[in-house]
C-alpha cells in the first residue's frame, strides 16, 4: 500500500509533511513518558526503567538520522573567541586572479569604413599607445589527432642493410595510442573520476570512436610501467618514522550489484600509499603494515590493535596512536543530548590550539629536526598535559544512561586513552588520523562515480593511479607531467623507478 507522503512530489509539500510528522511524534513521545510516569505512581515504584531507557535511546536515534538528513555535514565550529568577535565586512566576490593562465593578446581595429569621425567627419588615425582594455577567461576546444609517423630510411652504398631512423617511444610496441593519450585517460579516470564509458561519449563529440575495452586496455599498459615506482612508492612511505593508517569500502562489480571489498590506506606526511583487499580483517591489517616498525596514527578500529600487540618477539610491532578528532566527533554527536559535551568540545579545541604553534618535524632534517622535536616534547608536557588531565577528570564527573550517546562517546574515548595520549610522549605523532582521511577522500569520489573495479586487476590498476597520482599532488607536482615522465623513463629503461619530486 502507498503511504500519502509517497504520493507526494512537490518538494515544499513534502518537507511540510515530514514537520507535521516530527511534531507528532514528539507529542506521543511526550505522552507516552507521561503514562509511564502516571503508572509508576500508581504503583508506588520508581517506574520501568527500561522503557524510559529506550524512549531515550528511540529519540538519540530519530535526532541523528534527522540531523544526517538535514543537518549540514561541517565539524566545524566556532571557539568562544571567535564566537565573541563580530563578523568580518564582506568585501564582494570580485575577479579572481588567474596567475597560472597563460594570457593571449588580441587586438581590434575599428573598420574602415567606420573609421570616420562622427562630429566633423573627418578621417580617424589610430592613436598609438592607447586602447580601452578588458579580458575574459575563455576554453580552447580539446581536439584529437592522428598523427603519422614517418620514419626515413637509409642506406649505403655497398648494399648493407638499411637504417631506419627512430620514432618515438611508443605505449606497446605497434600499438596505435601514444603515451600521452593512456596518461590522459588515466587522469580523467583516477583524477577527474571520470568512468570510461563516460570517456567514450565525450571524446565521440570530439570525432574519435574508441571504445571503453580500448581505453581500459591503454592504462592496463600504462600501470604495467610504472609497477616498479608504485612498489618503490610503498617502501618510501614504510621508511617513515610515522604513517597513518585507514580504510574504505571498495565495491569489485564483477557479479551482480557489487560485492565489499575494502581500500587500505598508509600516507606518511610525503607520500600515500593505496591497497584494495577482499576483507577488512586483521589478516588484511597484517598484510598492510607488514614488518612495519614505527609509529602508527590510526582510529579505534580493533585489527590495528591487535596487529600491534602480534610481535613476533613477544614485543609491540609498532606504537599504535590513536585519533583525538575521533573523539571529538563523538562528542559533537552526542552533544544535542548531552550539553555538557561542550565542555569536552572546548578542551580538545585547546589541544589543537597549542598544536598550532609548534614547527614540522617531517619537513626538517639534522640539529633542527632534533632540536623540533625536543621543543615539541617541552610544550606537549608543559601546555597539552594538563588538558589532557582535565579531559579525563571531566570524563569521570559525569553520569549518563546506559547505552546513550553521551556514554558511548565517554566509554570510546576512555577505551582508547592509552593511544590517545602517546602524543604527549612522542614528538612525532600527530593529535589526529586527518592527513590519511583526506589522502582516503578520491576513492570515496571514484567510488561514487564509477562504483568500483570489475576485476582483481581493475583493484591492483587502481590503487597504483590513486597512489602515484596523489603523491604527486602532496608534492606539488603535476600528475599528468608526472605520470607521462615515469612512464617515459620506465619505456626507456624497463624497470626504472621515478617518483614524484616535490617543488620548492
Amino acid at each position: 500500500m502507498v503511504s500519502t507522503v509517497e504520493k507526494l512530489d512537490d518538494p515544499a509539500l513534502v518537507k511540510q509533511a515530514a514537520l507535521l510528522l516530527e511534531h507528532e511524534n514528539a507529542r506521543l513521545h511526550t505522552r507516552l513518558q507521561e503514562l509511564i510516569a502516571e503508572n509508576a505512581e500508581l504503583k508506588g515504584n520508581n517506574g520501568p526503567k527500561q522503557l524510559q531507557l529506550e524512549i531515550v535511546r528511540l529519540q538519540e536515534q530519530m535526532a541523528t538520522l534527522r540531523q544526517e538528513m538535514f543537518g549540514a555535514s561541517s565539524e566545524k565550529r566556532k571557539t568562544k573567541d571567535e564566537a565573541a568577535m563580530p563578523p568580518p565586512p564582506r568585501n564582494g566576490h570580485g575577479p579572481r586572479q588567474q596567475i597560472e593562465l597563460p594570457v593571449e593578446e588580441h587586438a581590434h581595429d575599428l573598420p574602415e569604413a567606420d573609421r570616420v569621425c562622427p562630429d566633423c567627419g573627418a578621417v580617424l588615425a589610430e592613436w598609438e599607445g592607447q586602447t580601452e582594455d578588458s579580458e575574459e577567461i575563455t576554453v580552447v576546444e580539446r581536439h584529437f589527432i592522428v598523427r603519422k609517423h614517418r620514419r626515413k630510411k637509409y642506406r649505403c652504398k655497398h648494399g648493407c642493410a638499411p637504417v631506419t631512423a627512430p620514432g618515438p617511444l611508443k605505449l606497446v610496441e605497434g600499438g596505435r595510442y601514444s603515451v600521452e593519450f593512456a596518461v590522459y585517460v588515466a587522469i580523467a579516470k583516477y583524477l577527474y573520476h571520470l568512468p570510461l564509458e563516460r570517456q567514450v561519449r565525450m571524446y565521440l563529440a570530439n570525432s574519435l570512436v574508441v571504445d571503453s575495452q580500448t581505453l581500459w586496455d591503454q592504462i592496463e599498459v600504462l600501470a604495467k610501467h610504472l609497477a616498479p615506482s608504485y612498489q618503490a612508492l610503498r617502501n618510501e612511505v614504510f621508511a617513515s618514522p610515522l604513517i597513518h593508517a585507514d580504510e574504505t569500502y571498495w565495491l569489485m562489480l564483477s557479479k551482480g550489484s557489487g560485492k565489499k571489498w575494502y581500500a587500505w590506506t598508509v600516507a606518511s606526511p610525503a607520500a600515500v600509499y593505496h591497497q584494495i583487499f577482499d576483507s577488512r580483517s586483521t589478516a588484511a591489517a597484517r598484510d598492510v603494515l607488514g614488518d612495519y616498525r614505527g609509529n602508527v596514527v590510526a582510529d579505534g578500529y580493533e585489527p590495528y590493535q591487535t596487529v600491534a600487540r602480534a610481535g613476533p618477539d613477544g614485543l609491540a610491532r609498532f606504537i599504535l596512536a590513536f585519533c583525538w578528532a575521533h573523539v571529538r566527533r563523538k562528542y559533537v554527536k552526542a552533544e544535542p543530548f548531552a550539553p555538557t559535551c561542550a565542555e569536552a568540545i572546548d578542551l580538545i579545541g585547546k589541544l589543537y590550539e597549542i598544536e598550532r604553534d609548534l614547527p614540522n618535524p617531517h619537513t626538517l632534517t639534522g640539529p633542527e629536526q632534533e632540536a623540533a622535536l625536543a621543543h615539541i616534547l617541552a610544550v606537549r608536557h608543559e601546555r597539552s598535559l594538563p588538558v589532557v588531565e582535565e579531559i579525563k577528570a571531566w570524563a569521570g564527573r559525569q553520569q549518563g544512561l546506559p547505552e546513550s550517546t553521551f556514554r558511548k562517546a565517554i566509554k570510546y574515548m576512555l577505551d582508547l586513552w592509552h593511544g590517545l595520549t602517546v602524543f604527549l610522549e612522542n614528538p612525532w605523532v600527530p593529535l589526529d588520523n586527518n592527513l590519511v582521511e583526506r589522502q582516503i577522500r578520491p576513492l570515496v569520489v571514484g567510488r561514487k562515480n564509477h562504483y568500483g573495479s570489475k576485476s582483481k586487476r581493475g583493484t591492483e590498476v587502481a590503487a597504483l593511479f590513486y597512489s602515484l597520482i596523489e603523491t604527486a599532488q602532496m608534492r606539488g607536482e603535476d600528475p599528468a607531467a608526472y605520470l607521462q615522465r615515469a612512464a617515459l623513463a620506465a619505456i626507456t629503461t624497463p624497470g626504472t623507478v621515478t617518483l614524484p619530486t616535490t617543488r620548492e
